[in-house]
């Protein structure tokens, strides 16, 4: 079973962080990354806010490291662990932006990009970036189009409904020669979306059983990533056997990548979780 982490310190989520995490940065979030990459875990995770309206923040937290600042260092402190957004909100931003600089992060890290792209539903911050929030649904597809015909291109052309340009150069760009786009979202629209311009889908907000009927009505591509969450922390040194069961659920309810936040009182004790956490999951496959 393949497990990526959930990236501490980066955000505080109301009830998805611990009290260590309010007073560490970037020396503590270095030590976790290398130890997760020493350990062969697959991705770790930065998600996306420029800014949160303080009554959200009570909701949905007020701390969001940027994702390309944050990546841009771990890149240069891991060999292999992959960098994935989770998410990045695709209307905030022109696909030849991200084209350029994810593109980027995805040359300094020797091809480790994994783009997970949301929809976005804070209007506030829609407003705030001068984003068009109605109708961003539409947007977003074409603009997922868009960045599909961008990146790894150096001429990079494209004509949409939203999106139209060519005869531009690009230039660095992606490595890889398809970086992986992951879907975010909670519907069978996001679902939708994630077949037909992705290759994954990030769910998130939905029970096991909500997950296995939205799956069980969409044929999948080969090679399509369903990556989903055991849901609160794991505990593989206090709970061996509750981290294997939920782990076991989540596969079967038909992830093939788990991303996973462990409980912690420090960094030390998040990378000594983490060493356990790896053994567990070579048992579970």
């Amino acid at each position: 079973m393949q497990l990526g982490i959930v990236s501490p310190i980066v955000t505080a989520n109301p009830g998805a962080h611990a009290p260590w995490e309010e007073k560490a940065g970037i020396a503590e979030l270095v030590r976790v990354a290398q130890a997760a990459d020493r350990l062969g875990f697959h991705h770790l995770t930065c998600s996306e806010h420029v800014a949160v309206p303080t009554e959200a923040a009570d909701q949905r937290g007020g701390t969001y490291w940027d994702p390309l600042a944050t990546f841009g260092h771990l890149a240069a402190v891991t060999e292999r662990v992959r960098l994935m957004t989770q998410v990045l909100v695709i209307g905030y931003h022109h696909p030849l932006a991200i084209a350029k600089r994810y593109g980027t992060l995805d040359l300094v890290s020797g091809g480790r990009l994994m783009l997970g792209i949301g929809v976005g539903s804070l209007e506030e911050e829609f407003a705030l970036l001068g984003a068009p929030f109605a109708g961003r649904g539409e947007r977003a597809d074409d603009a997922l189009r868009a960045l599909r015909a961008s990146l790894g291109r150096r001429e990079p052309s494209y004509h949409g409904s939203h999106y139209d340009f060519d005869g531009l150069v690009v230039e660095p760009h992606a490595v890889q020669d398809r970086v992986p786009l992951l879907i975010g979202g909670r519907t069978a629209r996001s679902l939708r979306r994630a077949v037909e311009l992705g290759d994954g889908w990030v769910p998130f907000g939905l029970g096991l059983d909500e997950l296995r009927t939205l799956l069980a009505a969409r044929d999948l591509p080969a090679g399509f990533e369903v990556i989903l969450s055991p849901g609160r922390m794991v505990d593989p040194i206090g709970d061996p056997s509750g981290t294997t069961t939920r782990l076991a659920r989540v596969r079967a309810a038909g992830a093939t990548l788990v991303t996973t936040a462990v409980e912690a009182t420090s960094a030390d004790h998040y990378c000594d979780q983490l060493e356990a956490l790896a053994v567990l999951a070579k048992e579970i496959s």
